[in-house]
């Protein structure tokens, strides 16, 4: 039996030997890698822009009619001058509100009209043009509808002929001046939104002692009991002993916000007046009056807001 014969040197290497000639590990080979071709997709392609697959059924019909965008129903009956959007969630879990005459039990309601909704059993006209009243509010009053506690509000002070309107923002039971008043609740809510950045001007008379320096600090903001405030324009008016009169102009109107960065410096505030909203300013209205913006400067200052 003969031995094994060895190979020689010369030849070419075997089929599936490894060579210098591959290459190593991360290296792309001569030519690139092969291509799988991809299977393809049953899928139809779909427009992202589309709308929802599941719209909710009120918004289909619309759709397929051709009609109007529906709404949720708080949203409706605010912009018709009802309530606050707020307020209209409390009557419906009240059962205070009907549409065609079986009664609702949520707000996510939608619709494209009023039609067949009725309030406390009485059927809600066409909606009105917005309209705006500058109120000049009383001490001792509360800016709301109604009190738990038999507290006298704005609606015990306001003219009878006046339509139903809601206070845009608040002033406290104890704080008097300018009060706006609207018929339209879209309106109301865009007004009172931070992001409207809408200046609100306030004169407060103040007992202790306080600097313009120290005022004028406040247009840095100020943290309160961990509560922070925006910047404050406070310029000091005129001092008499103790008594300081305070103008301030801010565009957040957080609850309380006047009072408690007075308090913060170490003031104590005896009266307090709003005298400006916007460009709306209180002037000389008397104490319990109301008076009606004019159409053409309301539309003008709504084509301004942002």
């Amino acid at each position: 039996m003969q031995p094994p014969q060895k190979k020689s040197p010369g030849k070419g290497p075997r089929p599936g030997s490894r060579t210098s000639a591959r290459p190593k590990f991360g290296e792309k080979p001569a030519g690139g890698f092969p291509k799988t071709p991809r299977p393809a997709s049953s899928k139809p392609k779909t427009n992202k822009a589309a709308s929802p697959a599941n719209p909710h059924p009120a918004r289909a019909k619309a759709a397929d009619a051709g009609g109007k965008e529906p709404q949720r129903i708080a949203k409706l009956l605010a912009r018709a001058g009802v309530a606050s959007r707020r307020e209209i969630e409390r009557m419906i879990e009240d059962g205070r509100i009907a549409l065609n005459g079986d009664v609702l039990t949520t707000p996510a309601t939608l619709l494209t009209s009023l039609h067949g909704v009725t309030v406390d059993g009485k059927a809600i006209g066409a909606t009105a043009p917005a309209r705006l009243f500058l109120f000049h509010k009383p001490s001792g009053c509360l800016t709301t509808e109604r009190d738990p506690r038999g507290r006298p509000t704005i609606y015990d002070r306001l003219p009878a002929d006046l339509p139903r309107v809601m206070p845009i923002g608040r002033l406290d039971m104890t704080t008097e001046g300018l009060l706006l008043l609207t018929n339209d609740g879209e309106f109301k809510r865009q007004m009172e939104l931070p992001s409207t950045g809408i200046p609100r001007t306030y004169r407060a008379r103040a007992f202790g002692e306080v600097s313009q320096t120290q005022l004028e600090e406040l247009m840095l903001g100020v943290e309160i009991d961990g509560m922070r405030y925006g910047q404050i324009d406070a310029n000091l008016e005129r001092s008499t002993g103790h008594n300081k009169w305070i103008e301030l102009t801010l565009k957040e109107g957080k609850n309380r916000e006047v009072r408690r960065v007075l308090e913060h410096l170490g003031l104590q505030v005896s009266r307090l007046i709003r005298t400006k909203y916007g460009p709306f300013e209180l002037g000389e209205l008397a104490s319990g009056a109301v008076t009606e913006v004019r159409q053409h400067d309301l539309v003008v200052f709504r084509k301004g807001l942002k």
